[in-house]
């Protein structure tokens, strides 16, 4: 969403809005049906223009154009709140949504009728004004359709694609040369290495694979970003974590952290990167904690500027763009999956794109993502048009600028103003995705479609940006990532532009003053200081929609804006009961988000709040929830710690309730709750953990018995998408036999795409499991006996893409995947074996699509592998990935690797016979060694005659 894309990005809502109130009955208030009429048509009327210009060139926008252009912005904005404010007084949600015939008498008053007139009368003269504009201008339409790219699906962030493919070789080996990794003479002195360049060159991915590379040969290592606005107390604390140190308190100051982080590497050596240093004062501060021991410690800087990186060492190592070669590797790696591709009616231009990159990875990998198996020649010439002359200039900012707008303005309107909402988060910050889009929800941006959720859209909207190369995927699984993070330079780009479109408004507590030229209608807060600060004293926050802020608390109570939907508190620290006295008045808050553990108890009020959908008070000390929430009749979204607790009765009146994260049992006599989850229709994803010890012998057994009925009654809902059920393993006695109770055997057809069942022990994996069409995920910790019936059972479940087992071992020591025609759709495995005494084989033909395999074993002597060599790893056709971690009598390696390993132990004898079936597939996966030092050598075999004895079993 660039000049007018905020405009347009309003207007799409606004408009459906004004159609649907002229549709209700209480529209029928004298004059005011024929003025609504008419701000829609009129509107309607602009929105194609606005659209136009969405796509033109800013600098084509004369100054009257622009003036007209945030006219609108505005003015969409004022008569949507608006609208709001009509809604509200004429619905107060206790009958739900359409509760307004009940409440029909409140606009008969003459107040009522004469506010309401006096507004849209005022609003009617505006839009008026602004159609006389938009005629006097007769706008000659810019025509600049864009085509449609192929978007490659799979998400890879930014610095994967560059570390895959250019010649980070050498960089590599000459930063590796700086550092005298030997440890003689000299060498046992602390050196810093500092890298600098431009944005988007890759020193992040330079740094991060020079750390990969050396960090096993540290005692300890940490890499943490500082970014422009650090906060520094976290960054320490980051460092603290990241070396191990675990002794600091909520209470220590910083120069404390630094004693004790001192403290703790005098006798380490250690490695650390201190990534994206933006001045020396940062620097300066961050070194006082990391001391010269003369034990070989190394530290990696990165830093845009060259000053700052001279300040941090006299090793300077200045990252140059790539050479024409290296970026035409890259870009066609990422545009056709072949470095190398053979397509002569492109003639030369994919050159003369290159040569506009100018070398500068971040460049070459968004325009790359444009033409993402694009083979029309027009599409290319379109792309290079567009690119203009701006990269021939000399090498400045502008450069990445134009490559980005370019990439920018490809997106299309609605993505737009998604990807420009980014702008509220700071520099390095990890976005979570779930957080993401129900924000993006709460504000308006994603609207419902036939057969689809909002939620399901946006998912479709944040995987898009990823493919775009727009963010950066984080815990990636099974193709879907959890969280999300901004390229700085990117970031940089839409932070601009959310301020200039009046987007987003960012203050910083160092600056405490802003004069924007417009009603501040979103509003993010930096404060990293000691001190709270005022913001809500000015009249510019009086329509404000949203409000986030990051770091300390405000002063004062919340603001008195009755617009306000959003606010997102949740990463404001010491936030306390106080701050959210009179929270009843933003009675069109959507999304509410707190985590402060000052925080003990929700206002009772809270429950007045009619338009609430999203509530999310994780990491709050709050014990128990208000009765008063079952009044949040639009409630969809509910997450909570699993301590708190629920008033009785509450659950089942929760009818709008989607989703509930993390519920919590803590006696018997709670698991009676969830007979009432069978009331809520709509709940798709239901995640709960239990915590009570249960009874031995035959009154232990009634209530397992009684555990197991319950669950088996959610499972057999059709209603539910996603079930996570987690037990505490200490006091888990009776294994769960899920084939034992009718109540377990799932409605046809069953809707469960995901199924997580962790420190539950199972007896066996049940015959109607295969019968699951559209399940996709599934995590069974821990199956007691993984039998053959069982692998059969799981390999017969058509849509099964994500599998991840943890057993004790397998029937007679075996655990084999026959070459059959099972698992036909599964990527990703994850198998963990925690008992010595079972060999794992893959057999020809097996799994044909998996390309990701994770296998953690227990391997003390030859004999814990029943006779295994390879596992058959070799037969697995797809596969590109794998992982292995061995707990044995090693110590802690998570880079662990055999052909250096003078040892001839069974943990090398494994390692060497993986590597050689590795060596043998044509795909030739990448594969990572990881040891962990475990010295009990437990069979298998030792464990089922444990569990077959009294008592509780130990896991």
């Amino acid at each position: 969403m660039e000049v007018v894309g905020v405009t347009t990005g309003v207007m799409k809502p606004l408009l459906s809005k004004l159609t649907k109130l002229l549709e209700e009955e209480y529209i029928k208030v004298k004059g005011v049906r024929k003025q609504i009429k008419f701000l829609r048509d009129e509107l309607s009327a602009m929105s194609a223009t606005l659209e136009d210009l969405a796509d033109a060139d800013p600098e084509q926008l004369n100054s009257e154009v622009r003036l007209w252009r945030n006219k609108i912005r505005e003015l969409a904005y004022d008569l949507e709140d608006c609208i709001d404010s009509f809604m509200a007084r004429v619905d107060d949600g206790r009958d739900g949504p359409t509760g307004f015939k009940k409440y029909f008498r409140k606009l008969k008053t003459l107040k009522a009728r004469h506010d309401i007139a006096n507004q849209i009368q005022e609003l009617k003269t505006s839009v008026m004004e602004a159609s006389e504009r938009h005629r006097r201008y007769e706008f000659a339409r810019l025509k600049h359709k864009s085509g449609t790219s192929s978007i490659d699906p799979r998400l890879q962030a930014l610095h994967e694609d560059i570390e895959k493919l250019v010649g980070i070789d050498v960089p590599k080996k000459r930063i590796v040369e700086l550092l005298s990794m030997e440890m003689n003479g000299p060498s046992t002195k602390l050196k810093v290495v500092s890298i600098a360049g431009c944005g988007g060159l890759g020193k992040t991915t330079l740094a991060k694979q020079v750390y990969d590379t050396i960090k096993g040969h540290f005692s300890c290592s940490a890499f943490v970003s500082v970014s422009r606005t650090p906060d520094l107390r976290k960054i320490l604390i980051y460092i603290s974590s990241g070396v191990g140190f675990t002794g600091y308190t909520q209470d220590d100051g910083e120069q404390q952290l630094i004693d004790k982080i001192r403290n703790h590497l005098h006798c380490e050596r250690y490695i650390v990167v201190i990534d994206d240093v933006w001045d020396t004062e940062a620097w300066e501060f961050v070194k006082l904690a990391l001391p010269n021991n003369d034990l070989g410690s190394r530290i990696i800087s990165t830093t845009r500027s060259v000053t700052v990186a001279k300040c941090c060492s006299s090793q300077v190592y200045e990252m140059e763009p790539l050479s024409f070669d290296d970026s035409k590797r890259l870009f066609f790696k990422r545009a056709f999956g072949s470095e190398t591709p053979c397509y002569p009616h492109l003639e030369d231009v994919p050159d003369r794109i290159l040569r506009k990159c100018g070398g500068l990875p971040l460049a070459i990998v968004t325009v790359s993502s444009m033409l993402t198996n694009q083979l029309r020649k027009a599409e290319w010439d379109r792309v290079l048009s567009a690119m203009g002359s701006a990269l021939a200039n000399k090498p400045d900012a502008k450069k990445m600028t134009s490559i980005i707008s370019l990439s920018y303005f490809d997106i299309p309107y609605h993505l737009r103003t998604c990807f420009l909402y980014l702008s509220v988060f700071p520099e390095d910050y990890k976005i979570e995705k779930q957080c993401l889009i129900n924000r993006w929800i709460a504000e308006g941006f994603i609207h419902e479609e036939e057969g689809r959720s909002k939620y399901e859209i946006g998912q479709h909207y944040f995987n898009d940006l990823i493919n775009r190369s727009m963010i950066q995927p984080i815990d990636v699984k099974c193709g879907q990532a959890k969280e999300c993070q901004v390229h700085d330079i990117i970031l940089d780009y839409i932070k601009c532009k959310a301020t200039e479109e009046n987007f987003v408004t960012s203050l910083y507590a160092a600056e405490h003053v802003y004069t924007p030229a417009y009603k501040v209608r979103r509003l993010c807060v930096s404060n990293h200081t000691k001190e709270n600060i005022t913001i809500w004293a000015d009249p510019m926050l009086s329509r404000v929609r949203s409000v986030t802020i990051f770091g300390q608390s405000v002063k004062t109570s919340l603001l008195p804006s009755t617009a306000l939907r959003v606010l997102d508190l949740g990463d404001c620290s010491r936030m306390k009961d106080h701050h959210l006295a009179s929270i009843e008045n933003l009675f069109h808050l959507k999304y509410l988000r707190l985590s402060s553990g000052s925080i003990s108890k929700l206002p009772e009020k809270i429950g007045e709040l009619q338009y609430l959908q999203t509530l999310d008070v994780r990491g709050t000390g709050i014990e128990e929830l208000p009765s008063t929430i079952t009044k949040l009749q639009r409630l969809a979204h509910l997450y909570v710690d699993w301590l708190i607790r629920f008033p009785d009765g509450v659950i089942g009146q929760m009818h709008n309730l989607e989703e509930l994260t993390e519920y919590g049992v803590q006696s018997y006599e709670e698991w009676k709750s969830l007979q009432e989850f069978s009331k809520l229709t709509k709940l798709r994803i239901l995640k709960f953990k239990w915590d009570f010890n249960s009874l031995e012998g035959s009154e232990g057994l009634r209530q397992a018995e009684g555990f197991h009925s319950y669950v088996g009654t959610l499972l057999s809902s059709c209603n539910l998408y996603n079930l996570h059920i987690e037990d505490w393993p200490r006091y888990n006695r009776y294994p769960m036999s899920l084939d034992s109770l009718d109540s377990w055997h799932p409605a046809t057809p069953c809707s469960l795409r995901k199924l997580c069942i962790k420190h539950y022990l199972i007896f066996k994996v049940p015959n109607w499991m295969a019968s699951f069409g559209n399940l996709m995920v599934l995590k069974l910790n821990y199956i007691i006996c993984l039998r053959p019936e069982d692998v059969d059972i799981l390999g017969a479940i058509p849509t099964l893409i994500f599998l991840k087992l943890t057993t004790a071992g397998g029937t007679n020591g075996r655990i084999t995947v026959r070459g059959s025609n099972g698992f036909r759709s599964l990527k990703y495995l994850s198998l963990r074996i925690f008992r010595c005494g079972t060999t794992l084989e893959f057999q020809v033909g097996s799994m044909p699509k998996l390309e990701h395999v994770k296998l953690i074993l227990r391997v003390h002597k030859r004999k814990c592998m029943n006779g295994a060599s390879d596992l058959g790893i070799q037969h697995l056709s797809a596969l590109s990935k794998v992982e292995v971690e061995i707990y044995g009598n090693r110590r802690n390696d998570s880079n662990y690797n055999p052909t250096e390993d003078k040892n001839d132990d069974a943990v090398r004898w494994v390692a060497n016979a993986i590597n050689g079936a590795i060596m043998t597939h044509p795909n030739r996966p990448t594969v990572r060694y990881k040891t962990d030092y475990d010295e009990d050598c437990e069979h298998f075999e030792s464990f089922r005659c444990l569990l077959r004895g009294a008592g509780p079993v130990s896991n």
